[in-house]
């Protein structure tokens, strides 16, 4: 992994509304543990954190702030000087200053973790590789509900998941494990300001 002391790690909308039974069937349980070690390194190593908020702006959402539902999960709580973007849409680029801030701190690598796999997540992860930003995407440290197909057949959790995860790989991030990040993070602190010494391909070039 290509990562230095400014690759930024930014957790999406890890709150307490996902908790709410009407979102149905969840892949990948351990989600918030992975999402949780890999703050811990983050901060551990002085490395910038970002947390990302979906802000409902529906009278009956969930993530209402002032309510249950908008609070982060323990796992994900910030930490005081840790910058929050509130967001209304599926991308955390769209309505924040996201991208001038990460610009103006001079980050070029950004690793992506949160909920949901196949929708914000999805989505900020495209928009950061579009906007040429090296992205990784922890595949172990995102999760999903089951959804149904067009034709009104259900999809597993894990196969909203997968599919998201396929779709993006390669194209606008890079897939990896929340270990492999955490050895990526140990070997950076081992060696220094430097870049960690496996050095992989964000995005392929398309016909």
């Amino acid at each position: 992994m290509d990562l230095d002391q400014n690759t930024a790690l930014i957790i999406i909308d890890t709150q307490m509304g996902f908790l709410d039974p009407k979102w149905g069937e969840r892949n990948n349980p351990e989600a918030e543990a992975n999402i949780a070690a890999l703050l811990a390194a983050w901060r551990r190593n002085g490395l910038p954190v970002i947390h990302v908020h979906h802000d409902s702006t529906a009278p009956a959402g969930v993530f209402r702030p002032g309510s249950p539902g908008h609070e982060a999960k323990p796992e994900a709580a910030p930490r005081a000087g840790e910058p929050i973007y509130h967001k209304t849409v599926n991308s955390a680029f769209i309505g924040t200053n996201l991208e001038r801030d990460l610009r103006a701190r001079r980050i070029e690598h950004v690793v992506i973790a949160g909920l949901t796999t196949n929708h914000c997540v999805s989505t900020t992860t495209r928009m950061a590789g579009n906007l040429g930003f090296g992205t990784y995407l922890v595949s172990d440290a995102t999760a999903t509900f089951a959804r149904a197909h067009v034709d009104g057949r259900m999809r597993s959790a894990e196969e909203v998941h997968l599919a998201a995860l396929s779709d993006l790989n390669e194209e606008f991030a890079t897939i990896v494990s929340s270990g492999e990040v955490l050895r990526a993070v140990q070997s950076l602190a081992a060696f220094g300001s430097g870049p960690s010494t496996t050095s992989v391909s964000t995005r392929r070039e398309r016909a």
